[in-house]
């Protein structure tokens, strides 16, 4: 899709230049937002991300902000976060007042920095929120959910996103998560299952997707006697390499783990699976669930915030209690001791997913969102 060469510049705001579930989110919100404005990405740094926004109608500009981590998740690590923010807000504030933006579109809560350049700039801002922070004190989840008052449109992915805002989800509109259908049909999974089981695993090697889990899982498994291959598609946020080294040593001897690394495109993943597993212990919506059900194959969830919207237990998967192993093995036998019943699961789901989280409804929706933004308040 080419760039727009004329007409008004929505600027959007974003805190990563990976390729992952929110991420490929802002990749959709281009294609939608391209259609009737020109759009303007800024991202931290260079990197996987940038070439897939170019080639859904965006301009790129690396313009490094302050992006909250964990390691700010605390009243210091808050106050050291607005520190580094006041130093590169003046360049964000340029960046508005040279495009003349007719609107700011930060994708997420992580780089509150965006929304103070908009209020001095007097530029219209939203703010699409993709996280659930419900497990954090209840003074940095305020500090989280404060800047969101400079937002005129506030966003969400799902009702957990809106319930963990506390008062400030209250005025949310909530947009499901857009997903996009396999660009080429996906083969079917196994009629019939000879040899392993194999099981694939798409997204960061993290203790929030709950990776561990799943190796955890796998390795009890083996020890039933359940024949089992788990492919684990995705790699550690810097940082969190020693996440990765104890993923590593919980598989130590195991022929049934595989550290596949990054993969820009999940399809791959999933036609070489028979079935996914998405056992997070946070996930505020969960493309990659939608994405296995698009694909064809049967899914075991967590029973957590946002996946609770999209699987539905015994009509389009199987959901489990999180971070408990025996119940993620439990819920993948449960799939692999009726087969036939699990895929005939899968069919309903392919078309459920295809239904709700459809790219065409995301992006009108978004649409209608950012066109009220730029009307004139009275």
């Amino acid at each position: 899709m080419g760039q727009r060469e004329s007409g008004p510049v929505v600027v959007l705001a974003h805190p990563s230049p990976d390729l992952y579930g929110s991420d490929r989110m802002l990749v959709e919100s281009v294609r939608g937002l391209a259609r009737d404005w020109r759009v303007l990405v800024t991202l931290p740094a260079d990197g996987p991300l940038s070439q897939a926004l170019r080639e859904a109608g965006a301009r790129v500009e690396v313009l490094p902000v302050p992006v909250l981590r964990k390691a700010y998740m605390s009243p210091a690590g808050l106050f050291r976060l607005a520190f580094a923010a006041a130093r590169t807000l003046p360049a964000a504030w340029r960046l508005l007042r040279r495009e003349r933006a007719a609107a700011l579109y930060v994708n997420t809560v992580t780089i509150p920095l965006w929304l103070v350049a908009a209020r001095l700039a007097r530029v219209p801002a939203l703010c699409h929120v993709h996280e659930a922070e419900d497990g954090v004190p209840g003074p940095v989840r305020a500090a989280l959910a404060a800047p969101l008052r400079l937002a005129r449109t506030v966003i969400v992915n799902s009702r957990a996103s809106a319930a963990a805002l506390g008062s400030a989800g209250r005025r949310a509109r909530i947009i499901y998560n857009g997903v996009d259908e396999p660009p080429a049909p996906v083969p079917e999974p196994r009629a019939v299952l000879t040899g392993p089981a194999r099981i694939v695993l798409v997204g960061r090697l993290s203790p929030r997707k709950g990776t561990d889990v799943a190796v955890r899982a796998v390795r009890l498994l083996e020890d039933r006697g359940v024949p089992v291959r788990l492919t684990l598609v995705g790699d550690v946020f810097p940082g969190y390499e020693w996440f990765e080294r104890e993923l590593r040593d919980l598989a130590a001897g195991s022929a049934a783990i595989e550290f596949a690394g990054f993969r820009p495109s999940v399809w791959e993943s999933f036609a070489e699976a028979d079935l996914a597993i998405v056992p997070s212990r946070v996930e505020p919506f969960g493309n990659v669930a939608v994405e296995a059900m698009l694909a064809g194959r049967p899914v075991v969830v967590s029973a957590t915030q946002g996946l609770t919207e999209i699987v539905v237990d015994g009509e389009t998967g199987v959901r489990v209690p999180p971070a408990d192993p025996a119940a993620l093995a439990d819920g993948i036998s449960r799939l692999l001791d009726d087969w036939n019943a699990a895929l005939t699961r899968a069919k309903r789901a392919r078309s459920d997913a295809a239904a709700r989280f459809g790219t065409a409804r995301y992006h009108r929706e978004l649409r209608e969102a950012v066109t009220a933004l730029t009307v004139p308040t009275s």
